[in-house]
């Protein structure tokens, strides 16, 4: 059997969400013995880097050279997969190519689109759910990462549930950790001129991901001594109107996209990891909080709960007055910051990479 998996988005050299979620659900693939007469394809525009590229046997690669930055996957993976058809194609992230015919297995992590169209442009508005809703159906099975994006589609797309098996997503374990070494901590601070106390959020600084909201409860946050509120990520939809808030606020800093090396330092740094997002359909910076130790305050929204139990202190995305009084708890009630971070702690051992490529590896192989 022949599976070929679209690589594109794992090798891009800067990385979010899903992009993370195709390059570690690959790297655990590969350490699954692949049975006789198996054989795994990565497609990509580029060549691979680093580590990706490092295939064990039954593994390959093929670049598909494309020159433009767009529809890479609409034309030239679709023109691969017309002349050389894999047995199953395995999309990590939503969208199959539009006219394809042959057995394929599609990662649709959510359709908060659907949801919230105000947090999303208007070409999204319009291709999101025409891609989203065509790989939904054309798509032999299709994995999501929480029950919440399964139960979207189940009612907004009309799709079965027995096509869909829900498989949890991960965090990186060599990269996020209860950091001991104060000094090194100290240094990463001092790296990004941030003092502490100091609350922290990493993700894309969008509508979607309520950044408005955080910095209206934190300016509304009326403490002595208040933690200064560190914003990491890129901008997004919705930034140039938070852009002058942020930059008249002395409190708030907003560093950009970090090295990943960095941000454990980072959240093992903070007082608490604040995640005020409208809609997830997973949210794995919840769980790179917590295996750092970080406590975690966050949204009730969509799949947030299905990732930290109870070892998140929730607030309601939607009630300003809601988050700052979550904030008020992390910095009265030394007790509740220890108990989150005990139980964040234990939490996360409920997740890998391993387990979620096994998952993969079965769904892939019995399509």
């Amino acid at each position: 059997m022949k599976i070929g998996i679209d690589a594109s988005r794992a090798n891009r050299k800067f990385k979010t969400g899903t992009e993370w979620y195709g390059y570690h659900v690959i790297q655990a693939m590969k350490k699954i013995p692949v049975r006789n007469g198996d054989c795994f394809i990565l497609y990509s525009p580029d060549k691979l880097r680093s580590n990706l590229g490092h295939l064990p046997k039954g593994w390959g690669k093929k670049q598909l050279r494309w020159p433009f930055t767009y529809v890479w996957t609409q034309i030239r993976l679709f023109w691969e997969m017309k002349k050389y058809p894999p047995d199953v194609l395995f999309v990590p992230s939503h969208t199959l190519p539009f006219f394809y015919r042959g057995r394929s297995v599609v990662t649709i992590h959510d359709i908060c689109f659907e949801k919230y169209p105000r947090c999303y442009s208007l070409f999204a508005r319009l291709y999101y759910p025409l891609v989203h809703r065509r790989s939904a159906t054309i798509a032999a099975h299709i994995i999501v990462p929480s029950q919440f994006t399964k139960q979207q589609l189940v009612e907004l797309y009309k799709v079965g549930e027995d096509k869909i098996t829900v498989i949890p997503l991960a965090y990186d374990k060599n990269n996020f950790y209860v950091v001991e070494d104060k000094k090194k901590i100290a240094s990463i601070l001092v790296k990004y001129n941030i003092n502490k106390p100091y609350f922290l959020y990493i993700g894309r600084l969008e509508k979607k991901k309520n950044i408005g909201g955080l910095i209206s409860a934190y300016e509304q946050l009326a403490i002595n001594n208040k933690p200064t509120l560190v914003l990491v990520g890129k901008s997004g939809l919705g930034y140039d109107k938070m852009k002058s808030r942020i930059e008249s606020n002395n409190n708030i800093i907003h560093l950009g996209y970090v090295d990943v090396k960095d941000l454990k330092y980072l959240y093992n740094g903070a007082e608490a990891f604040i995640f005020p997002s409208l809609c997830e359909g997973f949210g794995i910076p919840v769980l790179e909080a917590m295996a750092c130790g970080c406590p975690v305050v966050a949204s009730k929204s969509g799949s947030i709960p299905e990732v930290g139990g109870d070892a998140v202190l929730y607030f309601d995305e939607d009630n300003i007055d809601s988050i700052v009084r979550a904030m008020k708890k992390i910095i009265r009630d030394k007790n509740l910051v220890e108990e989150l971070r005990q139980k964040g702690l234990a939490q996360v051992n409920n997740f890998s990479w391993e387990k979620c490529a096994e998952q993969t590896m079965k769904a892939l192989l019995r399509v």
